[in-house]
């Protein structure tokens, strides 16, 4: 808890009292993990960044794009700090002068982490509910709640990686560890929480689009959401998991935990560049792709759209079914 481990599973050391920091013992498994990295890392924030400008500034938003621009702008941020930490460990293995980044990053790390799931869990969570009460998602939802939601989560996130920041180390070096072991109890716990509320919302949207008399026929919307929660269950959920291992079992699995972060790094950093992909692959599948520079609004368009095959291919715009 006193040495921080960094995105790239490097042991952090303060440097003369100093608020920066710099790498130790640099392995081999450390380079291609963080070679691995600064390879992925680049192509998806470029994605991350096309997904942030179509809806942020050339989309009309609607409920659930609200929530997909949130959940770009933290895996965006998220990839920036993999970069920079990628780029400190690079210098440190070419160079004796390393570039030292302030510890703080560690805090803006963890935040995005928690941030990105909180936007996912909600999207799976609202999606159930958009299938399991119809009547009363559509009449009684109000206007507005996707913003406010967002707003919220962007602020609880905030708070506990502060809290845990400035308690555990993070944000300064006199520091007092008593609430540590609380703080990392409340972290855990939401993570937790988030993660059982992902998991049984997705097993029910599934459930209910497969069995049942009165099955939901799957819309692209559907496909783009469910392969999103796969995605991170399958890349993201790891690094969530040794935060469990690292600061709860502790040292009796202290070589395991190295070598499955190792891991689990490499594997957050490929849950977040695939969101973007996975968009546009829901938005241009069975479509011809056509020239022109609206080519990749019109695909998230598709990604987004709440109408089964048969009427979108009826001639309703795409436009007109986000706003419905």
């Amino acid at each position: 808890m006193n040495a921080p481990v960094t995105a790239s599973g490097i042991s952090l050391t303060p440097i003369n009292g100093s608020d920066q920091a710099t790498p130790q013992n640099v392995t081999m498994g450390t380079m291609i993990s963080v070679l691995l990295m600064a390879i992925i890392a680049p192509v998806g924030l470029a994605g991350n960044a096309v997904v942030l400008w179509l809806l942020g500034f050339r989309m009309r938003r609607n409920s659930f794009s609200v929530y997909i621009l949130n959940l770009a702008g933290a895996d965006f941020l998220f990839l920036c700090c993999q970069i920079m930490y990628s780029l400190q460990t690079l210098t440190q293995y070419f160079n004796s002068d390393p570039i030292s980044i302030p510890s703080f990053f560690m805090t803006v790390f963890g935040f995005a982490y928690v941030a990105g799931l909180s936007f996912l869990s909600t999207i799976s969570t609202e999606r159930c509910l958009s299938v399991l009460w119809p009547i009363w998602y559509r009449c009684h939802r109000p206007r507005h709640m996707s913003a406010v939601i967002c707003a919220l989560l962007w602020a609880l996130s905030l708070l506990l990686s502060i809290l845990s920041g400035r308690y555990c180390g993070l944000l300064v070096r006199d520091y007092s560890q008593a609430w540590c072991p609380v703080l990392d109890l409340i972290t855990a716990g939401w993570l937790i929480f988030l993660c059982v509320l992902l998991s049984g919302s997705s097993l029910a949207l599934v459930t209910r689009l497969l069995c049942g008399s009165q099955r939901v026929q799957p819309t692209r919307l559907y496909v783009t959401v469910l392969l999103t929660v796969l995605v991170f269950l399958l890349c993201g959920l790891p690094w969530g998991i040794h935060w469990f291992l690292k600061y709860w079992i502790k040292s009796i699995f202290y070589g395991f935990t190295n070598h499955f972060l190792l891991v689990a790094v490499v594997l957050t950093c490929v849950n977040s560049c695939a969101n973007p992909i996975i968009y546009f692959f829901v938005g241009s599948f069975r479509q011809r792709w056509r020239k022109g520079r609206q080519n990749l609004k019109l695909v998230l368009q598709r990604a987004l759209q709440d109408t089964a095959e048969g009427d979108e291919h009826g001639g309703r715009p795409p436009q007109e079914t986000l706003e419905m």
